[in-house]
């Protein structure tokens, strides 16, 4: 089998955000002692092929699979990237589904296996501020993959991926909780950590910093917010 081509590889990255603080918070919010840190949230953009090793195989075999099924790979398919020595299909939302479904299904590809789905937030993607990232596994031929969709905050909907990938269930349900991705098509898409009533998503980069005090070896912890500032 062909080797997987270099971690060392990168592509161009695109910046899309310059943070500063640990939490990137403006102002006196920023209780970490790092206020003055000043950090580039850059995206690698698409890779030209060849893309090495067997991603070019992989991403050959997904186009005349989808094609087949009356879909051009490149409606389907946003771009693709290999960086670090690992591929990622950015996926259009309305795509999702059939996409997952030739992965796993077709001889060649054989994606069988759903590793579990994660969210992130990036704030400085506009009208991509959303991304949902899947990791699939071929167990019969021994490699790895990630799909990515990106979603506009202001319509955070993506097709639930259970009815391919049954175990992608409660990953969809905990992105919901702290991202507020919506997964349509779940059969019970509800909180999973966080209680039922509570009030936004914990894991987006613009949920405020304020909490509870938290008991910790007989001495109360303030929340981030009350904390004194180092900036």
């Amino acid at each position: 089998m062909p080797a997987t081509p270099d971690a060392g590889d990168r592509p161009p990255l695109e910046v899309i955000d310059v943070r500063t603080g640990m939490f990137g918070v403006p102002g006196d919010g920023d209780t970490s002692g790092f206020g003055g840190l000043v950090r580039t949230v850059a995206m690698p953009s698409a890779s030209e092929r060849p893309y090495g090793g067997w991603f070019d195989e992989v991403v050959d075999i997904l186009a005349e699979v989808l094609g087949e099924g009356g879909t051009a790979f490149d409606d389907a398919i946003e771009r693709v990237v290999v960086d670090r020595g690992e591929l990622t299909l950015y996926v259009r939302r309305e795509h999702l589904v059939p996409v997952c479904q030739a992965l796993r299904d077709d001889q060649d590809l054989r994606f069988e296996l759903g590793l579990g789905v994660s969210g992130v937030h990036y704030p400085g993607d506009v009208d991509r501020e959303l991304h949902a990232v899947y990791h699939l596994c071929s167990v019969t031929h021994s490699r790895r993959i990630r799909l990515e969709v990106a979603v506009p905050d202001a319509d955070p909907h993506i097709p639930s991926s259970v009815s391919v990938y049954p175990g992608h269930d409660w990953h969809e349900r905990e992105t919901w909780d702290f991202f507020g991705i919506v997964f349509d098509g779940h059969p019970a898409l509800a909180r999973i950590q966080m209680p039922d009533d509570w009030p936004g998503h914990p894991q987006r980069k613009d949920y405020p910093l304020g909490g509870i005090p938290v008991e910790y070896k007989g001495a109360s912890i303030p929340p981030p917010d009350e904390r004194r500032s180092y900036s």
